[in-house]
């Protein structure tokens, strides 16, 4: 699947789609950015049920501030609405591969009963 551009407007209904998001938060200027770009690419060319994501921080820092992305680049993999990892700095092509695959093959019922129970933990 090719990757999507991703911005303020269609993040939400991206990562909240059904399945696993992958999105990589760049800038043009950064150098790391630009030698983690054919790594997400040819990973995103194996995962055709992943939805792959760029999201050029300078175009659209609203949303990199919201995500407090400090670094660049970062690596951000949801699940359903789920955040499940946050990565930054360069990752190999052979471990973002597993993270993606760990994501495919969570039980995303357990995870959102966890979640729910540490909510209302939390508000208690």
């Amino acid at each position: 699947m090719a990757t999507v551009e991703i911005t303020t407007d269609n993040f939400k209904d991206t990562i909240t789609a059904e399945g696993v998001t992958v999105l990589d938060f760049w800038a043009d200027w950064c150098g790391p950015c630009k030698r983690f770009s054919p790594i997400f690419e040819s990973v995103s060319d194996q995962h055709e049920d992943v939805t792959f994501g760029k999201v050029d921080t300078e175009a659209n820092q609203d949303l990199a501030a919201a995500l407090q992305i400090q670094s660049i680049p970062t690596l951000m993999v949801f699940r359903d609405g789920v955040l499940l990892s946050r990565e930054s700095g360069i990752l190999p092509e052979k471990p973002l591969y597993d993270l993606i695959q760990e994501a495919k093959d969570l039980d995303m019922d357990a995870v959102k009963a966890q979640l729910a129970e540490q909510q209302a933990a939390a508000e208690e």
